[in-house]
């Protein structure tokens, strides 16, 4: 009795059996291709990335510069530093008349806020002068005094005669 059974099974499978195979058209061959492709995957990477830090750190990403509607200041800034805030006033004591003397150099109380080119570019615009080098100091009284060297094409005696300082 068992062999009829499966004999009945056997009879389904040969009744289930596909008709024989037709030749390979190009759709079917277009199908594996894609199959193929989707069970491996399109772009994979042979080698594995290899770690040369022991800290992991996120990946940098685009940063776009930023583009505000509207401004946020209705009107730039003004700088409260111009020529006349930054010279104070020229220095007229012993050693600064012995510094224009020997040096070719004035001396000048500035702005603490002032740095040396922003003095040098004050200098140049009010004398008409070209420096050579400004050195600064801040006085223990909080005052910057600044030592401006001219150049070899002007004479600080003359300079300070014109500015009013001899």
């Amino acid at each position: 009795s068992t062999q009829s059974t499966w004999g009945f099974f056997d009879s389904q499978k040969r009744a289930l059996k596909m008709p024989p195979k037709k030749a390979a058209t190009g759709a079917t061959e277009k199908a594996k291709q894609a199959a193929k492709v989707v069970k491996k995957g399109a772009n994979t990477k042979g080698a594995r990335l290899v770690r040369t830090k022991v800290h992991f750190f996120r990946p940098k990403t685009l940063q776009k510069p930023r583009t505000p509607k509207y401004a946020r200041r209705s009107v730039p800034r003004v700088s409260k530093l111009d020529k006349f805030q930054i010279i104070k006033a020229p220095l007229t004591t012993e050693s600064a008349m012995k510094k224009i003397e020997d040096n070719n150099t004035l001396v000048f109380l500035a702005d603490v806020r002032a740095n040396k080119r922003q003095i040098a570019e004050a200098v140049k615009s009010l004398y008409d002068i070209q420096c050579q080098s400004v050195n600064t100091l801040v006085r223990p009284d909080g005052q910057k005094k600044a030592y401006v060297r001219l150049t070899q094409d002007y004479d600080a005696l003359d300079v300070a005669n014109r500015i009013g300082i001899i």
